[in-house]
């Protein structure tokens, strides 16, 4: 399809008419010679004295070269673009951020299977946050793991395959063996500041009560919520426990609440499986729907067009005037 990207240019097309009509034509005084007894030569020539100002006139052929000149130049300035089939995709408007808590806590193997097996926390939790990811498609995520410090394994990326290969490859004590929930906290909001989406979700999987954060995490809960950041919390492990080992729930309830998002308590893969699909609930993925139209400017051909005619019609004249000379 073709399509003009500046059509208010064909308004040009009647300004060689309104200059004809509403400029005179152009006068100029010329050297005359007097001719004694004029009128007895005009009779005896047999012609009929014409007036002594005149408009120059022109050959059809250059009339129509003109034209045909103009009408292509106007059209160029119009820029013809030839324009491609819509092309339609569809991108995610959320940008969501797991936090994973990988303190020494998480090596307790007390994290019950769906084939009633008793694994480790943290392979449980991989194990379904790995399902979790292949439903994610089209969606921006990015993984923060954090012990007694907060590490970004990877930042806001479509590429969820890279994303599953580096889960894969968290280990337990990776990032020290206390819990920094603050300080977790407060480095996903700094990766949310790159992402210009209004749908921003955090979801923090602990095991264990904030030990170490340079940052209380209710305070860094307020900031996220000031960001329009959303924090869901999963609780994982065993509330009647002691140390570290407890988990510290009212703490997780706090932050969730501050930002308006939900806090969940996952003892068993299941569990943790039916909170992920009440998150889609509560926060239901947003789709933006895009377009893109290939253009390609066709302005050259009329322009390249229009030299062709002139270059011919000067071609033509010069022949015309050279046989005219030798004749």
């Amino acid at each position: 399809m073709i399509e003009l990207a500046t059509p208010l240019a064909l308004l040009l097309l009647p300004l060689p008419l309104l200059i004809h009509w509403l400029v005179p034509a152009r006068k100029r005084r010329m050297s005359a010679l007097r001719m004694p007894f004029f009128r007895r030569y005009v009779e005896a020539a047999g012609v009929t004295p014409a007036e002594g100002a005149q408009v120059v006139t022109r050959s059809k052929m250059l009339w129509l070269v003109g034209i045909l000149c103009w009408l292509l130049l106007v059209v160029a300035l119009s820029r013809p673009e030839q324009v491609s089939a819509p092309i339609h995709w569809q991108t995610s408007a959320r940008d969501l951020i797991l936090a994973v808590d990988i303190s020494g806590s998480m090596d307790e193997k007390d994290f019950a299977s769906s084939d009633d097996e008793t694994l480790q926390r943290l392979a449980g939790v991989k194990q379904v946050i790995a399902g979790f990811l292949d439903d994610r498609e089209g969606e921006r995520l990015a993984l923060i793991v954090f012990g007694t410090q907060a590490f970004v394994q990877s930042p806001l990326t479509t590429d969820l395959d890279t994303l599953q290969a580096l889960l894969a490859q968290t280990e337990v004590g990776m990032a020290g063996p206390h819990t920094a929930l603050g300080d977790a906290i407060g480095l996903a909001i700094r990766q949310f500041d790159a992402s210009d989406v209004e749908q921003r979700l955090l979801i923090l999987l602990s095991d264990g009560a904030d030990t170490g954060s340079r940052m209380s995490p209710v305070n860094a809960a307020s900031i996220a919520a000031d960001r329009g950041v959303k924090i869901v919390t999963i609780a994982i492990g065993d509330p009647q426990g002691s140390g570290e080992n407890r988990v510290d729930t009212a703490t997780l309830e706090s932050i969730a609440n501050t930002t308006g998002g939900a806090s969940f308590l996952a003892t068993d893969q299941q569990a943790l499986q039916d909170v992920y699909d009440q998150i889609d609930a509560l926060a239901p993925r947003q789709i933006a729907d895009h377009s893109y139209r290939e253009r390609r400017s066709l302005a050259a051909w009329p322009m390249g067009l229009a030299v062709v005619l002139v270059l011919l019609a000067w071609i033509g004249r010069s022949v015309s005037l050279g046989r005219r000379r030798v004749a």
